[in-house]
């Protein structure tokens, strides 16, 4: 069920840009907060449903657990989700009750259905927010992909992770070939693959790479995984020290902006694999299967004769029938066409592509609030996480629900 009042509203209280993890943690908070904000805010995302991404992106690499522990979740409750869980304890995962998938996702179904969310969906996509100020205070209109417009007083950005990053000599290849033979691991459905007898060469040393690597292999393909530095293995991709004081005390206290992103990519440092993952490949590898290639960077690929002929910076030459990328997103808000007026109307400070934002995760001089990767500046480097959902609906609620913390008074 989606919103079903025709036609939209002229006017709305919030919108929320994105129907993903972050957006249902801000909805869940917010409520939680304060249940007369319901009805007072509509989600816009283009699929009409709530984590429609995420469960796809689930499915396609068939990822059987999530990387995080169970207090992770949408729900204000941090043990909401063990409780839904007593009935099912074998998919809670060790060693720190990691939810299964399904559960999961069984999880944030019960949740969006008990809070009647699906009804706040508007099953469209924001093309562009332009924001409108009359008698010193500003608005948005949000204008939607089928033409249509709504005014805002407030916005949250909850989009999610930015671009496929493409590494350069993907830009160079010359030479004509199938799309399919190379996609990034978004496009990437194993379900819908037969790969018997196929060479698959996948770039990127992250859990990502691993998960497709896994189900290339059960598929009957022979797997070439290559990193440019050595293969990391972590249990999460950022250490727990940084969902506390332990870590961010330092982090919040660094008054330089260049020198907190900087802290990030040291705290995160690339992309790494799980223990659970990294024996799955190891076994793979004792069975000839597949190979490990660690500090290997590509300089080329040229497709020829029905496959990809690649050579990395120290000469070494693969064959291989299909590249995957396994090299995650870009972060960039200048490459985010639905924010191009709000930086020319609202310009603020852009550290490698993220904004700095208030205590709020609020843009300067507007009442626009960003989520997710985006406001790692302000949350560090677990921004993108569930936790850093939790971590972003904590300093957001707030100020949607206290009138003493608006810009500007209804």
């Amino acid at each position: 069920m989606v919103y079903t009042s025709a036609p939209l509203p002229k006017k709305i209280n919030i919108a929320i840009i994105g129907a993903g993890p972050h957006a249902l943690t801000l909805v869940a908070h917010l409520l939680q907060k304060s249940q007369k904000m319901q009805g007072k805010f509509l989600v816009f995302d283009r699929s009409g449903q709530w984590m429609s991404q995420w469960f796809h992106a689930f499915a396609a690499l068939e990822i059987p657990h999530l990387r995080s522990p169970a207090v992770h979740h949408p729900d204000p409750n941090p043990y909401a989700l063990r409780s839904f869980a007593e009935s099912r304890p074998t998919e809670l995962h060790p060693p720190y009750d990691l939810p299964g998938t399904q559960l999961f996702q069984d999880f944030c179904l019960h949740l969006i259905n008990k809070q009647q969310l699906d009804q706040c969906i508007v099953p469209t996509q924001v093309t562009c927010l332009e924001p409108i100020t009359h008698m010193r205070k500003t608005h948005f209109r949000l204008w939607l992909d089928n033409g249509d417009s709504v005014m805002a007083r407030r916005v949250i950005l909850a989009t999610g992770g930015g671009n496929p990053n493409l590494p350069d000599w993907v830009n160079q290849i010359s030479t004509p070939y199938p799309q399919d033979r190379l996609c990034h691991s978004h496009d990437v459905d194993l379900r819908s693959l037969s790969l018997e007898g196929e060479r698959i060469l996948i770039v990127g040393g992250g859990l990502t790479s691993g998960h497709l690597a896994v189900g290339a292999v059960a598929r009957g393909a022979q797997v070439t995984l290559m990193a440019r530095r050595d293969f990391q293995e972590k249990l999460f991709d950022a250490d727990p020290g940084w969902l506390g004081p332990k870590y961010l005390k330092e982090f919040w206290a660094e008054t330089d902006w260049q020198k907190r992103w900087q802290m990030i990519q040291q705290a995160r440092n690339g992309g790494s694999l799980t223990p659970a993952i990294m024996m799955q490949l190891r076994r793979a590898c004792r069975k000839g299967k597949m190979s490990l290639h660690k500090q290997c960077q590509i300089v080329e690929a040229i497709w020829q004769d029905n496959s990809w002929q690649v050579r990395c910076h120290d000469g070494t030459e693969y064959q291989c029938t299909r590249i995957w990328l396994g090299t995650g997103t870009k972060l960039d808000l200048r490459a985010n066409p639905i924010l191009r007026e709000v930086l020319n109307s609202f310009p603020t400070t852009i550290v490698n592509g993220l904004p700095v934002l208030d205590a709020y995760l609020r843009w300067p001089h507007c009442e626009l609030f960003v989520m997710g990767g985006l406001a790692a500046l302000q949350l560090g480097p677990v921004a993108r996480n569930l936790s850093g959902a939790r971590m972003a609906s904590d300093r957001i609620v707030p100020a949607l629900t206290k009138p003493s913390l608006a810009l500007f008074y209804s």
